[in-house]
């Protein structure tokens, strides 16, 4: 991995902009993006790539696997934070209905 950061609000797959002069983690050339990884409430580790890494790094990057809320397996979970944790609090990868149910619960609360 290229970097790693302190705490940080933004969820895995979110896109950056490398240092100057970084290479590309998978190959010599010139990274032109930095695609964030596993992240957690301590930071989270940066992959520098070139283009061509870069879209088969996202291509590749869709989860499944047990819902961390639900715990049943679901074929695509995405990372979202709970905000009563707050913007640098664990990411979870929850399903489609989880990620339903919680933003219908604010809705509620109005």
């Amino acid at each position: 991995m290229s970097g790693v950061t302190g705490p940080i609000s933004t969820l895995p797959g979110s896109k950056h902009k490398p240092p100057a002069g970084m290479k590309c983690d998978l190959c010599d050339k010139p990274a032109i993006i930095r695609i964030q990884g596993e992240t957690d409430s301590m930071g989270s580790e940066m992959g520098d790539y070139c283009l061509e890494h870069g879209i088969q790094v996202e291509k590749g990057s869709a989860v499944s696997g047990e819902c961390d809320w639900c715990r049943v397996n679901k074929p695509e979970l995405r990372p979202m934070r709970d905000v009563d944790e707050g913007f640098c609090g664990p990411v979870y990868y929850v399903c489609a209905e989880c990620r339903r149910g919680y933003y219908q619960s604010f809705q509620e609360d109005v």
